[in-house]
C-alpha cells in the first residue's frame, strides 16, 4: 500500500514538472485537458510492396490440411477423448477429432460436414465425437498446445513480446429463441459476445461466451488467470467496456496492469494522493484524495481474496459480480475500489503524459479487433448464427472456433518465415522496421470450400522457425 501512494505522488509530480514539454496536451481554462489527435500514418510502400512479395510466396492451404500440419506439429488431437477418461473406442479417432475441429470451428455443423467428407463420417458420429469425446477443459488443453508451438517461432517476437494482451469482445449471432440471447444495443441485433484475449504476437490465448447484457469488464481477468499456455501477459488492454474503479484495484492486487483505452477519461475524477498535495500546471485535474485508512484497515482481507483467486477457488468474475450487487454496504467492495481509484488516477496520468504508451494501448486493442474479423471469417458457414440451445455446446463451438483460429495463424507464421527467408534469399531488402507490421491474419490463401478430405498418410512440412537476419 505505501509502495502504491509513493507511486502515485511520484508520477503525479514527474507530470506536473514535464507538463510545459508535453506538446499532446492541454488544460483549458475549465481544467478539462484535451489530448491533441495524432494523424495515423499511411503504410509505407515498403510496406505495400513487402506484403505483396509475401503474398505471391504463400503456398495455398485449405482448412483441413491447415489443422492436420497443426495436429501433426502439436499432437493436440491428443488432448481429446471419452470423458469418462478410458481409452477411445472410436475407429480413426484422430481423423474425426480433426473433422469434429472443422465441423463445430466452421460452424458448418455435422449434417452439411458429413455431405463433403466422401462419405468419411456420417453426421451421427460427427455429434457423438462433440458430446461424448469434447469437453470445454480438453479444447482449452488442445489450443494451449497450439499456442506454445506458436511461442517457439521466432517471427511472433519481431511482432510482440507477448508481455501485452488485449481483451475485446464481438458479437455473435445467435437464434432469438434462446435463453441467452439478448438484444444488444451498441452493436444492434439478437445474439451473444465472443469475448477474445490476443496476445500481442496475435494469438488468441483464451476465448468465452458471454450474454449480451453482461458488463465485459468483470471478464478481462478471467482469460489471463485460465490461460495455461507458455505466453503469459502481465499487462493487458482493452476499450471502454474493460475500465472501472474495482477492476483497476483487483487487477493491482493480482499483479497485472490494466490499460484500457477509455472513452470517457475526461470524466473520471482524479484522486490526490493526500490531503493538501497540491501541484502548479496539472491542480485542477484532481478532486478528493484517496482513503488509505479504509485500504489498510481491510488490506488483510483484500489478501485473503486475491489468495483464493490465486488457487483457483474463485474467479475475478465471479467476484466483481457479486461485489458490485452489495456495493453501498460491502466495505470489501469499497476497499477495492479506493485502491483501483489509486491505480487508474496513476494510470491516466501516465496515459496523458506518455505519447507511446497512447500507441501501445491503440497497437494492441487493433490486435484484438482484427483478431475479431479473422475469427469470423473462419466462422463462415450457417450465416454466421450458432444455432446451439446449449450453453456448454456455445461455449465449446467458440472454443473450436479459437483452435481452428490458432492453427491458421500458426501455419501463417510457418509459411511467412518462409517467405521471408525466400527473400532474402534472393537479395530483397528486409528491415525490422516492415516485418514488425506484417499479421499473420492472411486468408487469400486459404480454401474454405470444396470437399473436405483428411489426408494423415501426407508428413506435413516443419514448421519453419528460423528468422533471417532483419536490417534495423
Amino acid at each position: 500500500m505505501r509502495g502504491l501512494k509513493e507511486k502515485l505522488s511520484r508520477t503525479a509530480a514527474e507530470v506536473d514538472r514535464l507538463y510545459p514539454e508535453n506538446a499532446s496536451v492541454a488544460i483549458g481554462q475549465d481544467g478539462e485537458p484535451v489530448l491533441k489527435q495524432v494523424k495515423a500514418k499511411k503504410p509505407a510502400k515498403a510496406l505495400k510492396d513487402l506484403e505483396a512479395a509475401i503474398a505471391e510466396r504463400m503456398p495455398e492451404r485449405n482448412l483441413i490440411d491447415v489443422l492436420c500440419a497443426a495436429e501433426h506439429h502439436t499432437g493436440w488431437a491428443a488432448q481429446l477423448g471419452p470423458l469418462s477418461g478410458s481409452e477411445p473406442k472410436l475407429e480413426d479417432a484422430r481423423r474425426r477429432y480433426l473433422l469434429c475441429a472443422f465441423c463445430y470451428g466452421t460452424n458448418m455443423g455435422p449434417a452439411q460436414t458429413a455431405r463433403h467428407t466422401r462419405g468419411l463420417v456420417t453426421a451421427h458420429e460427427l455429434g457423438y465425437v462433440n458430446r461424448r469425446h469434447v469437453s470445454v477443459a480438453k479444447l482449452e488443453a488442445a489450443a494451449t498446445d497450439v499456442i506454445n508451438a506458436y511461442a517457439r517461432l521466432e517471427l511472433p517476437r519481431v511482432w510482440g513480446t507477448g508481455e501485452t494482451a488485449a481483451a475485446d469482445g464481438t458479437k455473435i449471432e445467435l437464434r432469438e429463441n434462446t435463453l441467452m440471447s439478448e438484444y444488444h444495443v451498441r452493436y444492434g441485433g439478437y445474439g451473444g459476445i465472443a469475448y477474445h484475449h490476443v496476445s500481442d504476437t496475435y494469438v488468441a490465448l483464451f476465448t468465452h461466451f458471454i450474454a449480451c447484457g453482461i458488463w465485459e469488464a468483470i471478464y478481462i481477468l478471467d482469460g489471463l488467470l485460465k490461460n495455461a499456455s507458455e505466453i503469459q501477459p502481465r499487462k493487458v488492454a482493452g476499450d471502454t467496456q474493460a475500465q472501472s474503479a474495482p477492476v483497476f484495484g483487483l487487477s493491482y492486487a493480482l499483479g497485472i496492469e490494466l490499460m484500457p483505452r477509455i472513452r470517457n477519461w475526461k470524466d473520471l475524477v482524479f484522486f490526490r494522493p493526500e490531503e493538501g498535495a497540491s501541484y502548479e500546471h496539472i491542480d485542477s485535474l484532481f478532486g478528493d484524495e484517496i482513503d488509505w485508512d479504509l485500504i489498510e484497515t481491510h488490506w488483510r482481507d483484500l489478501m485473503r481474496v486475491v489468495a483464493s483467486i490465486r488457487a483457483g477457488k474463485v474467479l475475478p468474475s465471479t467476484l466483481l459480480r457479486k461485489l458490485g450487487n452489495y456495493s453501498r454496504k460491502n466495505r470489501l467492495y469499497q476497499a477495492f475500489r479506493e485502491i483501483g481509484r489509486a491505480v487508474r488516477t496513476e494510470f491516466l496520468m501516465r496515459f496523458l503524459s506518455s505519447h507511446e504508451l497512447r500507441r501501445q494501448i491503440t497497437a494492441a486493442t487493433n490486435k484484438a479487433e482484427s483478431y475479431n474479423g479473422f475469427s469470423k471469417w473462419l466462422l463462415f458457414a450457417g450465416d454466421g448464427i450458432v444455432p446451439d440451445l446449449d450453453t456448454e455446446d456455445r461455449e465449446k463451438r467458440l472454443k473450436f472456433n479459437q483452435l481452428l483460429a490458432d492453427s491458421v495463424v500458426l501455419q501463417n507464421a510457418a509459411d511467412m518465415t518462409r517467405a521471408l527467408r525466400l527473400l532474402a534469399e534472393e537479395g530483397y531488402p528486409l528491415r525490422r522496421e516492415e516485418v514488425a507490421q506484417l499479421s499473420p491474419y492472411l486468408t487469400e490463401h486459404v480454401k474454405r470450400f470444396g470437399d473436405y478430405v483428411v489426408d494423415l498418410e501426407t508428413v506435413a512440412a516443419p514448421l519453419d522457425a528460423e528468422m533471417p537476419d532483419l536490417a534495423d
